[in-house]
């Protein structure tokens, strides 16, 4: 592998023109392709093979026509409109506004059954008249049909509220264009008067990827990379390929939307996140490693700045070709490795079969390979544009030592210090993981809803609205879907019955009626062969105790089948979600486990020893867990009262999470762990070559994991609740891999493992293939040579 990037790597330095002229093309070509075949993005989580999801289908196959829509899908939302404070929807004057925005509201080009659309008043009165009427046919209590009228009103019982539903002019949700509804919302704010309006439902969860967080991001970046190399060419350089490799995989993200419809509006954002951070880090890597190669060669570890300036000056474009060549065969490796596990932990989430989670790991998964293409190729070639004056616009004030310069640098003196205490630093830095880990023991998953979205948005304050003038279930409406095809007309009505009673009996269920049923409409007495029943839980979509009733209606299906013949089946946004949330929690473990044994696996291939997997991958399982700790904890459970908004934790967090901090911690531990072999394999001993490898890596991965972090916590900026939780996930899981994990509780128990450290059993080590990521065959490299070692390499069997 190095051989081959040495020769990628001083190929685009020498011909960096062909290689820069490639890569405008390709950028070329995908915004082209972003341009001419973006379409929506989507809030559709819907997942194939859950119970929810399958009686949905049905529902579809037995309704043809009349049927409830998708609730995942479907091109509606809802307008909850509330009268001044003081008043109700009844007063007179308040009746005249609302007849004006509904007025108006039904003007709106972009919404289609505009007939349908009236004041929430008037709907009542006739919805309360048509139900009265057929309730009463059927020799219904009066109190019974109250209760079913009050769970389906549009005008909330003390009159104060109502809701008005309107359907766009699209097939489904996705397709509904933010003019659409901008159109909408314009004409709400210019018609609402004194009333309080507010929107939500699936058709308003809009979510446009913005800028801002990126750009915060970059600039804590380059305050970093400024810091790293004293020098503002230097540390433009990884920002400006990072750019690069964002723009063509988010390009080659909105292209893709044209042919599948499981891109989430989430999708974007997370590979902006991702590429963003690997892409500056990656850069970073092997131009630090770059610099390293220039400062050995010219024997300038004593120089100043600008003395250091003027030797490189010095220097031919076939050496520095020749160097550019060494820092990508070397650094490059463990970049490629580093990206490698990163592509493995995202594209293993396609095996839980969550389209949308699939979607959202291998457009990450695409937009990190993208980075580690850049950083091999567009780097060196930049490198190659700027000649000697990669390193010049000195930063004032700002040294920047090379860890090769004879003073200790303050990465050696920490390394020093955890040497004289080992087992204190070792035990110290575990059991802290070990006691912040411990709130993930209550974690609770959900999926994002309107009650889970910022509290000065639309969707929250409707959300709020209905939950607190209808009641929490109004919010979290769920279907049961009952089959009584096999069964007389008789016994069809005994088993609709049966079915209301037993989910009405339902702890935590306060209605439960027959909204539909596929029989002719012309005549009420065919009830055809299904019915769809209308429950309404006592709580609202994100409390917990939701789940718990469906659980409960669910348990309750078997008996109603032996008692009736007939079967239900309960669907609903909220069942849904419940079902994709208990999807991601059964998922959970077992990824973690096929995640650590890939870990070990992995790094037992690069390191060729038994304890460097296995404590690495025993650092990664306490840097996740302290992360779902912390994170439980304030964003959850409201500690200290740092949130002041807590809500359950996102359904694919943990299992994105896991899968993104693999592949970043694996990232650090390569670029700590092979300089520390590197040291040990040329005959220095076990204790001084993980001191001398943490010199050399201890820099370079501070600044990578700063900036890492500092690109993560932009994103808790961002408006959408689940990403700012994302954001500060993976910034903490950095935080506590890179300097809790890779810098003190790995050099720790490599000091007290010693020479064991690197042993491995005779039989393993002729099976496991050699990978030289240290590049260890690089050290016999001719200048001169164009096609790669001008010596017979030696085996690469300890490297």
């Amino acid at each position: 592998m190095a051989t081959f990037l040495y020769r990628v790597g001083r190929s685009a330095y020498a011909h960096r023109w062909r290689f820069i002229a490639v890569w405008l093309l390709l950028i070329i070509g995908m915004g082209t392709a972003a341009a001419t075949l973006q379409t929506s993005t989507t809030m559709n989580f819907s997942i194939p093979g859950l119970e929810s999801v399958e009686t949905q289908d049905k529902i579809k196959e037995r309704f043809p026509s009349g049927g409830e829509d998708d609730p995942m899908q479907a091109p509606k939302g809802s307008v909850v409109i509330q009268a001044p404070e003081g008043s109700d929807l009844t007063d007179p004057g308040v009746d005249k506004e609302v007849n004006n925005l509904i007025t108006a509201i039904k003007g709106v080009d972009s919404l289609t059954k505009t007939d349908s659309i009236a004041p929430p008043v008037q709907a009542a009165e006739g919805l309360k008249m048509q139900m009265t009427k057929a309730m009463a046919a059927q020799k219904m209590p009066q109190e019974q049909i109250d209760a079913n009228i009050a769970a389906t009103s549009p005008l909330s019982p003390d009159k104060t509220t109502g809701i008005v539903e309107v359907n766009f002019d699209a097939k489904t949700n996705m397709d509904i264009t933010e003019e659409q509804r901008d159109e909408l919302i314009q004409t709400i704010e210019d018609n609402k008067g004194d009333l309080k309006v507010a929107w939500n439902g699936q058709a308003f969860q809009s979510s446009e990827p913005g800028g801002s967080a990126e750009l915060i991001g970059m600039a804590v970046a380059a305050i970093v990379l400024i810091l790293t190399f004293g020098s503002f060419v230097a540390a433009g350089l990884p920002l400006l390929t990072a750019v690069t490799g964002l723009g063509i995989g988010i390009a080659g993200i909105f292209a893709m939307t044209h042919f599948t419809d499981t891109i989430s509006s989430m999708t974007p954002t997370l590979a902006s996140m991702i590429g963003l951070a690997v892409g500056i880090d990656y850069a970073l890597f092997i131009l630090a490693r770059f610099r390293n190669e220039l400062i050995r060669h010219i024997g300038g570890q004593d120089l100043s700045p600008k003395e250091l300036a003027v030797e490189l000056k010095k220097i031919s474009r076939t050496e520095r070709a020749h160097l550019a060549g060494l820092a990508v065969g070397k650094a490059g490796s463990a970049v490629v490795f580093a990206g490698l596990t990163v592509l493995i932990a995202l594209a293993a989430l396609s095996i839980i079969n969550i389209p949308f989670l699939t979607a959202m790991a291998l457009a990450a998964a695409a937009t990190v390979a993208v980075a580690v293409l850049v950083a091999t190729t567009l780097l060196p070639a930049i490198m190659g544009l700027f000649g000697t004056k990669v390193f010049a616009g000195r930063a004032l004030f700002v040294q920047a030592p090379d860890p090769e310069n004879e003073t200790p640098t303050m990465g050696l003196k920490w390394v020093r210090t955890v040497r004289k205490r080992p087992v204190i630093f070792a035990l110290t830095a575990g059991l802290l993981l070990v006691l912040l880990a411990i709130p993930a023991m209550n974690l609770r998953l959900a999926m994002p809803s309107d009650g889970s979205m910022s509290p000065d948005s639309p969707n929250r304050i409707a959300y709020e609205m209905i939950n607190e003038s209808f009641g929490p279930g109004r919010n979290a409406p769920m279907i049961a879907l009952v089959d009584y095809k096999d069964l007389s007309d008789q016994e069809k009505a005994t088993a609709t019955q049966t079915a209301i009673k037993d989910l009405q009996s339902t702890d935590g269920v306060v209605n439960a009626q027959v909204i539909a049923t596929n029989g002719d409409p012309k005549n009420p007495a065919d009830l055809g062969d299904a019915a769809q029943v209308l429950v309404t839980p006592e709580y609202g979509a994100i409390d917990e105790r939701a789940a718990d009733v469906l659980h409960s209606l669910r348990s309750n299906e078997s008996s109603f089948e032996e008692a009736t013949g007939a079967s239900y089946a309960v669907t609903g946004t909220t069942p849904m979600y419940e079902d994709i949330s208990q999807r991601l929690t059964d998922a959970l473990l077992p990824y973690i486990a096929i995640v650590l044994v890939l870990a070990f696996l992995l790094l037992m291939v690069v390191f060729r020893s038994l304890w460097v997997p296995l404590i690495a991958a025993l650092g990664f399982a306490l840097s996740v867990a302290a992360t779902f700790g912390v994170t439980v904890a304030l964003w959850q459970m409201g500690f200290a009262g740092i949130i002041s908004d807590p809500q359950p934790i996102i359904s694919f967090l943990p299992i994105m999470l896991i899968g993104i901090v693999f592949g970043l911690a694996m990232d650090y531990q390569v670029f700590l762990v092979t300089r520390m072999r590197e040291g040990w394999a040329h005959g220095k001993t076990a204790g001084n070559a993980v001191s001398n490898g943490f010199k050399h890596g201890a820099r370079v991965v501070t600044a990578a994991a700063l900036i890492m972090m500092s690109v993560f916590a932009a994103f808790i900026l961002m408006d959408e609740p689940f990403i700012k939780v994302m954001g500060f996930a993976l910034a903490t899981a950095v935080l506590f891999d890179a300097f809790v994990i890779r810098m003190t509780f790995i050099p720790a128990v490599m000091f007290l493992l010693g020479e064991r450290a690197w042993k491995m059993p005779k039989f393993l080590d002729k099976l496991i293939p050699s990978v030289d990521v240290e590049g260890e065959k690089l050290q016999s490299m001719d200048p001169e040579a164009k096609d790669g070692p001008a010596t017979t390499e030696r085996s690469a069997s300890h490297g």
